[in-house]
């Protein structure tokens, strides 16, 4: 059978996301320091259960980057009339970082503390790395008061003040929020690689799909930086199961943690061969082979071999080891857990119409340390999408159902609103590495940067902007009707 559903199918049957209620209290001593964290998470499972990814996440990470020392969690998956929902970019983190952004704002408005202050209090200091929370998680890595310190750099933080006064006198409402993040990714723990090197080119497959991730550029990167070769000279093929058995999928910003890892460890097994042929070829002793930009070289010979010189020699060499016959090839599996720990901050600005509610984004920064930066193009667009679908789960995107007969009234997108370009302003992105031990390639991980700060960082903004009406709390998305109905509600500014 083969069936494919139209648009207004795939709203009515296609897994959702970020549905979730958090019910949660923070306390603090006198002097401004957290003592401990109560969450209660209620995640809609659905009408049947795919997942429960969504409250793992969001409880192991709730503390975020602040050094809370007691945490209780009671977790409930409710089922309901809805479709399941299922993990979607982040999976719990962003609603974790939302809840604990936007409580220390509550608690900064109640203790009378500046909320730059509360937060630097709070942070965990980079010298007490590696440091073990209260939900279990130990992080190995990260300067997150420096990070914290260049967003609000990058943010014009001090200059907010002129820029709000500005914006009153053309009738808006300028809000600025913050959120600091930490991000948990884990993904499917296993993945293969396979490499080969013939006389014109390498081949290079990856058990790992690409889903628009760019692994066709930045795995040859990997690779030509491994091998000595230009990054052209590599053939690369994800995902095929004819030529692999087997591999994870991309999510969990999992694919170049542990492929990644296992590219450098085929190059440098490929390097020891070629190592091994070369001092047969050049008939010295191996010790003598040295190697150096892409090339093979003995003491006292004007001789360089080349990976592909040898890979079509190799054969003709009678006095060639058994174990060095048949292809210049390697083959690595792993299966187990790299843990790593993405982090950073993020400042967003926003204006708000209190005629209308409309919210238009002026200005975002963030500050992002997703490790090693293989292609930092790559990681930049990673964080500048990450972004968009964190404002669109802030602002817009909602999955509306009629009380009574439960049908959803957003099947269509003409009823459910999506991000556009003209919703954001150019952003101002940096990255930063704070290098961790994790993995031979020092990476972290940059596919969940922007989502995991952004809705936390939108949502403080409005509610900053909408100041001085007392409001303390708004469910997302923060629509224009939300935003003008609480504004009448509470009174206009």
């Amino acid at each position: 059978m083969k069936w494919t559903a139209d648009r207004n199918e795939a709203f009515l049957t296609d897994y959702t996301a970020r549905d979730v209620v958090t019910s949660a209290r923070l306390a603090f001593d006198r002097k401004g320091r957290m003592l401990a964290l109560a969450l209660a998470l209620t995640a809609n499972i659905g009408a049947h259960t795919v997942s429960y990814v969504p409250l793992s996440n969001g409880y192991r990470v709730a503390p975020t980057v602040y050094d809370v020392p007691i945490a209780c969690v009671r977790l409930r998956g409710v089922m309901t009339n809805t479709v399941p929902t299922a993990p979607f970019r982040g999976a719990g983190r962003p609603e974790a970082t939302a809840v604990m952004e936007r409580l220390i704002d509550i608690a900064a408005s109640r203790l009378a503390i500046d909320r730059i202050a509360l937060r630097r209090k709070n942070l965990i200091a980079r010298e007490r790395l590696p440091h073990r929370t209260a939900t279990g998680l130990t992080y190995d890595s990260g300067d997150f008061s420096g990070n914290f310190s260049r967003a609000l750099e990058m943010a014009d933080w001090k200059g907010f003040s002129a820029r709000r006064r500005e914006a009153k006198r053309r009738g808006r409402l300028l809000g600025i929020g913050v959120a600091n993040y930490v991000e948990t990714p884990v993904g499917m723990p296993h993945e293969r690689v396979a490499l080969k090197v013939t006389a014109e080119s390498v081949d290079l497959v990856v058990g790992t799909q690409s889903s628009g991730q760019g692994h066709e550029t930045s795995f040859r990167q990997v690779i030509a930086d491994g091998l000595g070769i230009p990054p052209a000279a590599v053939n690369f093929v994800g995902g095929d199961s004819a030529l692999l058995a087997s591999g994870g999928g991309t999510h969990s910003d999992r694919s170049m943690r542990l492929a990644g890892s296992l590219m450098v460890e085929t190059s440098r097994s490929i390097i020891d061969k070629a190592r091994r042929i070369a001092a047969c070829m050049l008939e010295v002793p191996e010790s003598d082979i040295s190697y150096s930009e892409g090339l093979f070289v003995a003491p006292n010979s004007n001789q360089r071999l080349s990976l592909f010189d040898i890979a079509g020699a190799k054969d003709e060499l009678a006095n060639l080891p058994e174990d060095l016959r048949g292809p210049l090839a390697a083959e690595a599996t792993f299966t187990g857990r790299i843990p790593a720990y993405p982090t950073g901050a993020a400042v967003c600005e926003v204006e708000v119409d209190p005629q209308t509610g409309i919210i238009e984004i002026r200005r975002y920064s963030s500050i992002d340390d997703g490790g090693q930066a293989i292609n930092p193009l790559i990681l930049h667009g990673q964080v500048h999408g990450g972004v968009a679908q964190g404002a669109g789960q802030a602002m817009l995107e909602r999955c509306a159902y009629e009380g009574a007969s439960g049908e959803l009234l957003s099947a269509s997108f003409l009823d459910y609103a999506m991000p556009r370009a003209d919703h954001f302003p150019s952003f101002d992105i940096e990255l930063t590495e704070h290098p961790t031990k994790g993995n031979a390639l020092r990476v972290k991980g940059g596919g969940e940067a922007g989502i995991t700060a952004s809705p936390a960082a939108l949502i403080n903004a409005v509610i900053d902007a909408l100041g001085g009406l007392g409001l303390e709390h708004l469910d997302m998305p923060a629509t224009p009707e939300r935003v003008w109905a609480a504004m009448r509600t509470a009174g206009s500014p």
